[in-house]
This record gives C-alpha cells, structure tokens and sequence, in this order.
C-alpha cells in the first residue's frame, strides 16, 4: 500500500487536488494519506465502502474520543443528526424526513427556483461582479428557507451560521473557527426551537410542519431530533449547492457551453464536485481490496477521486456530457446518500439554464480559484460580466 503525504491547505493541492488523487490511485484501490490516514481512491472501492453495511457513519464507542466541554453545543447537534447515526434510529430519522421530503414536493418548487433567478438576474449590476455573492450563494439558501418555512428574512444568519459550522470539517481549523462553530450552533438551535415552536402552534403548507405532524409506527421527532434534522437540511441544502453552482458555471464558461440538460449537471457534478472526501467507521472485521480493516477503524472515501477514476470513465478529465458509466460518488452512495440530490440537481438545471438564457454574453472577468476549504471544493469567487 503507497504511503503518501500531502498537506490538503498547499496552495498547488488547493488549486488541483487530482494530480495528487492519481499519484494515489496508481497505488491501487487504497493508500495511506499521512495527513488523513487510510483511504480509498479508486471509483470502485469508494463506491462499495460506502454501501458495504460493516462500515457506516456512527463511531464504535471504543474509537470516540472525549468531546471538549466548549464544543459541546455542536456535536450536541451533530449527535441527533442523521447523516451521523446507524440503522436503527437512520432508519426511523431518514423515513421521516423522506415521508415530508417528496419527489412531488420538490418537482413542484419549479416554477418558484426559476422565478427566483430571474429575480436574482434581473438584480446583476452592469459591471463585473461576484457570481457567488449575486447568484450562488442566495438562491440555493433562500429555496431551503421557503421548502422549510422557515423565515427567509433570516437567509443572512443562516448562511453565516453555516459558513461557520462547516468550518467544524475543514482541513486549516482553528481555535477561532471552533468558536465561531459553536456560537454559531447556539445561535442556530435558538432559532430552530423558536421556529419550530411557532410552527406548533400554527402549522403552514411548509416541510418543517409536515416534520412536526408526521408519523411512521407511532415515532415522532424528537424536539432534539427536529432540530439536528432542519439544521441538517438548512446546511446541507445550501452549502454544497453554492459550490456546486460556481464550479458548474467556471467549467461551462470554460468549455463555452451555453446549453444546459440533465446531462451537463451530471457531468459537471462528476468532473467539479463540492465535497471531496467522506468519512466510513469500520464495525467488523473485514478484509476488502487486499487489506485487513479492523473495527474502529476509519477509512476516507475520496470522491473526487472516484469520479476521474479512468477504469469507471474513460478520458475522466474532459468534459463529455452523456458519457457512459457507473453514477458518480458527487451524492454518496448508501444508506446516507443524499437525501437532497432530486433537490440539488433541480436547482443547478434550472439555475444554470436560466443564467445562461438571460446572460448569452456572460463571460469570465478575472481568472478564479478555489478556497482553501478541503474536504470542501469550491471558489473563492467568480468575477463575471455581461
């Protein structure tokens, strides 16, 4: 097994991880990164860790270490989340959200994205501007806030609340970003909780009521769990879509695609993914790709990786909408993949058609980069112009 380091905040990494992530995979199946320990970098091992039902997302007793009294307030919340927990209680959490979270119910918010980002354009200033701050980042948050009901005056507090618990899982955390964390996840609950308590008492047309009626063999959310779960939602539903949606639009300006299906988000999602690595715990012993896991122990599972993986997609660099091949890893795979991808892939359809409808001459201003934000991968910001 190759045995590699690379610091994940150098700046050649931060720019272009995958020259490294090929280092890695010529290795085979699995490495081990200096910096992150074992992990798996080729689509296929990814892809079965992920769903292979000995490894999943909750830590054995045995491996948790002692939580610090100062961030209590958000593993507190992280503790109540779905995407942290095993079969039984994902199970009851995931079918819940799912019972409100409809395919109809998101189909129908349509009509709503579009004429969002029409607003949205319509608000573009005549010069060069930031296509993050003036599109990315509003829309996916403001959709959210109106899916759940919840007030989408708040949209700047929930995005700085998000910004700042995110920080929680990026490679250059610090003391400051801890605390801003957990101020950050104080905040949130209090609005949650107050949200939610109004919502009790005059329930709406809005996903957060439906959450709070709903039942499945007589299990109701916890308030604790309502909590983790909108918190959950109101991150998950926003931040990996603002990535998403930048390095969407950086690629199509770069590869002078104006035309936007299914197809084009497909593959934008492959080649440009926001999330680039995601965590499994090992529960049994097992031997998988040549290598005895023990339980306790943790193996990453590279996502970007997978997705430019040359034995799943030939020619995994360039760009080819409608390629053959397996589904990428850009949503998981599993019991945890994710539960908001009908909602992500609306949202870039219909954002991504619209902007380059509305703006046939938009055109990059300055060149871009990423932000030093791994395991995240998204821009710094994306000058543009009319």
């Amino acid at each position: 097994m190759l045995h590699l380091s690379q610091d994940p905040t150098e700046p050649s990494f931060v720019q272009d991880p995958y020259p490294f992530y090929e280092r890695a995979r010529a290795g085979g199946d699995l490495f081990h990164w200096e910096e992150y320990g074992l992990c798996a970098v080729s689509h296929r091992a990814v892809m079965a860790l992920l769903k292979d039902r000995r490894l999943g997302r909750e830590i054995p007793a045995e491996a948790a270490e002692a939580i610090p009294e100062r961030l209590r307030p958000f593993y507190d919340i992280e503790a109540d989340s779905m995407l942290e927990l095993e079969p039984p209680r994902h199970t009851r959490l995931r079918g819940l959200v799912l019972r409100a979270f409809t395919s109809r119910r998101i189909a129908a918010l349509e009509a709503d994205i579009e004429a969002l980002c029409r607003g949205l354009v319509a608000d573009f200033p005549d010069g060069p501007f930031d296509l993050l701050d003036a599109f990315a980042r509003p829309l996916p948050v403001i959709v959210i806030a109106r899916l759940l009901g919840v007030p989408e005056a708040r949209a700047t507090d929930l995005l700085a609340w998000s910004n700042a618990m995110v920080g929680m899982y990026q490679a250059r955390r610090t003391r400051e970003m801890e605390d801003a964390a957990v101020a950050a996840s104080v905040a949130f609950r209090d609005f949650v909780e107050e949200t939610v308590a109004a919502r009790r008492q005059a329930p709406g047309p809005d996903l957060l009521s439906e959450l709070i009626a709903v039942e499945r063999e007589g299990a109701r959310l916890t308030t604790d769990e309502l909590v983790a779960t909108v918190i959950l939602l109101l991150n998950a539903g926003h931040e990996a879509t603002v990535h998403s949606l930048g390095n969407a639009v950086r690629l199509l300006l770069a590869e002078g695609v104006r035309e936007v299906d299914a197809a084009v988000v497909e593959e934008c999602l492959r080649l440009d993914p926001p999330l680039h690595l995601f965590s499994r715990w090992v529960y049994e012993e097992v031997e998988l790709f040549g290598h005895r896991f023990a339980r306790g122990d943790q193996v990453n599972c590279l996502l970007a990786a997978a997705n430019r993986d040359p034995a799943a997609y030939p020619e995994p660099d360039a760009f080819r909408p409608g390629r053959s091949g397996p589904q990428s890893a850009a949503f998981g795979g599993g019991i945890h993949f994710c539960v908001g991808a009908p909602l992500a892939r609306l949202e870039m359809a219909v954002a991504l058609r619209v902007l380059f409808e509305t703006c046939p001459g938009l055109h990059a201003a300055e060149p871009s980069g990423y932000a030093d934000v791994f395991h995240f991968h998204g821009l710094e910001r994306l000058m543009v112009a009319r």
